[in-house]
C-alpha cells in the first residue's frame, strides 16, 4: 500500500499526527513526477502530496504511488501546514512563489536550481556528503537545500573516488547534455525536430533555438532563453561547492546532445603514475556506481530508471598516465533521489512530523 493518500481537500493537522505534509510545485514537469515516484520508493513518511502545478495542467491527473491525485495551482493557501515543499518547477516559477512557502513554515528543496544566491541556501549532495565522511548539520530553521546540479554530482563521486588509485595531476571532462534538462518543452522540441527533419519540414526552435537533432552543438541560438555557457558555468559552480577546495577543479565543456535522457560524459584522469585500469575501477565501484562488464558499454538507453551511474574505464594509448572513463546516469533520477535524501536529511528539524 502507497504512503501517499489520495488528494481531495487539505486534510487537518490532527489527521496525520507522525507524518509529514509534502508539497511539489511543478508536479506535472519531468523532476516533479520522478520526485513523486522516489518518495512512493523510498516510503517517506508522508500523509499527502500535493502536486501544484501552472494553469495549463490544472485538474490534470497523475499517479503518485498507488494513488491518484489532480494538478491543483500555486496559490499561497496551498502550502498551509505543509512541512516540505520541492520545487520541481522552471526557475522563474521558483523564484516567484518559493518564499509562500517559506513564511507558511515549509522547509525548501529546489531542484531548479533558482536559490542558490538567497540567504541560507545551501548547494547539496547526500551522495558526495557521505562520500566525503561529511555529516550535514540540520539548523532549527534551515535556508533552501539546492539540489546539486545530477552532472556535478555524478563528476565529484568519481573524482572523489577515482583519487584513491592514484594522485590525479589533471582532468577535463565532456558532458553530453540531454533534452530532458529542458523539461518536456525541450523533449517536445527534439522530437518535433526529428519528425519535421524527416519530413522536409521547418524546425520549431522556440526552445534551443538552433538544431539539435541528430546534431550535436556547444552554443545554442541566439534567440533561446537557455544558455550553454550559465549552464555549464552552475555545473562546475555546483561541483567545487560540494567538493571543498581539496579536490581537483576540472576543465569543463558541456554539449548538447540529440537524446532525450541521460547525462554521459567523457572524463579524462591525467595521473602521477602509470595507472591500470583494474585499480581505478575497483576504487570507483561502491555505492551509486556500478561498473560495466567487459562486453557491455554503459550508454543512455542502459540507464533509464535506474539509480546508479554506469561507468566504464580504459587506458589511453598514446599517455600510459591518462585514463578514460565513460560515464551515464539517469539524469532526472539522479536528482529527484537527491531532492528527497535532502528532505529525509532534514527530518530533524522537523521532530516527530508534527505538521507546523
Amino acid at each position: 500500500m502507497s504512503s501517499f493518500s489520495k488528494l481531495v481537500v487539505p486534510s487537518s493537522p490532527s489527521s496525520a499526527r507522525g507524518l509529514y505534509r509534502v508539497a511539489i510545485v511543478g508536479g506535472a514537469t519531468l523532476k516533479g513526477k520522478e520526485v513523486a515516484e522516489i518518495l512512493d520508493e523510498r516510503n517517506f513518511p508522508a500523509a499527502d502530496v500535493r502536486l501544484l502545478d501552472d494553469d495549463e495542467s490544472i485538474g490534470q491527473l497523475e499517479a503518485t504511488g498507488d494513488e491518484i491525485n489532480f494538478i491543483q495551482s500555486v496559490r499561497a493557501e496551498q502550502f498551509g501546514h505543509v512541512d516540505f515543499t520541492f520545487f520541481a518547477s522552471d526557475p522563474e516559477c521558483t523564484r516567484s512563489t518559493w518564499k509562500r512557502a517559506r513564511d507558511a513554515g515549509s522547509a525548501i528543496v529546489d531542484l531548479s536550481g533558482a536559490l542558490e544566491d538567497e540567504a541560507g541556501a545551501q548547494v547539496r549532495s547526500s551522495w558526495v556528503e557521505r562520500e566525503r565522511g561529511e555529516m550535514w548539520q540540520p539548523e532549527l530553521q534551515p535556508g533552501p537545500c539546492v539540489v546539486a546540479h545530477p552532472a556535478a554530482v555524478i563528476l565529484a563521486l568519481l573524482l572523489l573516488r577515482a583519487r584513491k588509485a592514484g594522485r590525479i595531476q589533471d582532468a577535463a571532462v565532456t558532458v553530453f547534455e540531454p533534452a530532458s534538462e529542458q523539461g518536456q518543452r525541450g523533449m517536445d522540441e527534439l522530437h518535433q525536430q526529428t519528425v519535421n527533419l524527416l519530413s522536409f519540414q521547418p524546425l520549431p526552435k522556440e526552445v534551443f533555438d538552433e538544431q539539435v537533432a541528430f546534431n550535436m552543438v556547444a552554443r545554442y541560438g541566439p534567440k533561446s532563453r537557455l544558455s550553454l555557457d550559465s549552464l555549464e558555468g552552475r555545473i562546475a559552480r555546483h561541483y567545487r561547492k560540494i567538493t571543498g577546495a581539496d579536490i581537483l577543479q576540472p576543465a569543463l565543456l558541456l554539449v548538447q546532445a540529440p537524446v532525450f535522457h541521460g547525462h554521459a560524459m567523457a572524463v579524462f584522469l591525467e595521473m602521477e603514475q602509470p595507472i591500470d585500469r583494474e585499480k581505478v575501477s575497483q576504487a570507483l565501484a561502491g555505492d551509486h556506481v556500478t561498473m560495466a562488464s567487459a562486453d557491455s558499454l554503459p550508454s543512455n538507453v542502459s540507464t533509464a530508471g535506474q539509480p546508479n551511474i554506469l561507468v566504464s574505464v580504459k587506458n589511453d594509448s598514446a599517455r600510459p598516465k591518462g585514463i578514460w572513463l565513460w560515464a551515464v546516469a539517469d539524469n532526472l533520477r539522479v536528482a529527484a533521489i537527491g531532492a528527497v535524501e535532502c528532505a529525509e536529511s532534514m527530518m530533524a528539524t522537523r521532530p516527530l512530523g508534527k505538521i507546523q
